[in-house]
């Protein structure tokens, strides 16, 4: 009588497990790249979106209920929720992109320079690099603001002065574990230059690290933008802000809470999606 291969039975009660995760990390991917791009269409559309405009009251006035004349209803100058919130969402999502885009670029230059050169020049950027990460993000924003005054760029650039050196570190590591690999040593031997040798085979491999970062702080940044507007440190009245927006309805939630709740939710939804997007990012570069 034939026994059966224990390690046949193994893999055969294996399998099935693994084809399960794979399905249900599919189906979170799946998601997160539709609430991705509901957001981003939403975001670039926002313009012919809006049914109203943003500054100007409109026949339903003030504090009208959700459905009265309003989908979301209105604030308390009459203007409509859901055309300010469209606008709220555009602002926030291309701000954070823009600070994680810069982010991104200036770390990577700055972590493959230093790991690349090494010696004094990796000491040099590395004691930098540490400087700008012992400054608060948003205590750094309140000098901007007050130094040159309330404007949605004046703060980008403040949280984005705070924002590169963590991906400094992370390309730096990476960088320095690539460069430790054979085929890097071939590269050198071979004669290739330092500039193409970044470019061919050190960068690459950090990549993956990169994306995964950069995907999941998108919505780190949409709630540090969203805090630092409602307190005011973003673009100054009557730009629509979700911050600036929900602070504002705070003093009615009791009375009118739609006008509090409804960019209160939006900040939710954002970054909600960022993070589930980002997730899903992770698993798929896992799986490959």
């Amino acid at each position: 009588m034939a026994v059966a291969d224990p390690v046949l039975l193994g893999a055969t009660a294996v399998r099935p497990s693994r084809v399960r995760t794979r399905a249900r990390m599919g189906m979170w991917e799946l998601a997160g790249l539709v609430m991705l791009g509901l957001v981003s269409v939403i975001a670039i559309f926002a313009p012919l979106l809006a049914p109203h405009s943003t500054t100007q009251p409109v026949a339903a006035g003030a504090f009208a209920s959700p459905g009265h004349g309003a989908l979301l209803g209105t604030d308390d100058l009459g203007r409509d929720l859901l055309s300010r919130t469209l606008y709220g969402i555009r602002s926030t999502w291309l701000s954070a992109l823009a600070v994680v885009g810069s982010g991104i670029v200036i770390g990577t230059l700055v972590g493959t320079v230093a790991a690349t050169v090494g010696g004094v020049v990796d000491m040099l950027l590395m004691r930098i690099t540490d400087l700008f990460l012992a400054l608060p993000g948003p205590v750094l924003a309140i000098v901007a603001v007050v130094a040159l005054g309330p404007s949605l760029p004046h703060t980008l650039l403040a949280v984005a002065a705070v924002w590169w050196p963590w991906y400094a570190r992370i390309v730096r590591a990476e960088v320095r574990a690539v460069l430790a690999r054979p085929h890097v040593d071939a590269a050198r031997l071979a004669g290739t230059r330092r500039f193409a040798l970044a470019r061919r085979h050190l960068l690459p491999g950090a990549v993956p690290s990169v994306l995964v970062t950069g995907s999941l702080d998108v919505g780190n940044l949409v709630l540090t933008l969203s805090g630092l507007s409602f307190l005011g440190l973003g673009a100054p009245p009557p730009t629509p802000e979700l911050g600036a927006m929900t602070a504002n309805g705070l003093t009615y939630l009791f009375g009118q809470p739609w006008v509090a709740l409804v960019p209160a939710c939006a900040v939710f939804v954002l970054a909600f999606a960022a993070n589930l997007a980002g997730d899903g990012v992770r698993d798929l570069l896992d799986s490959v």
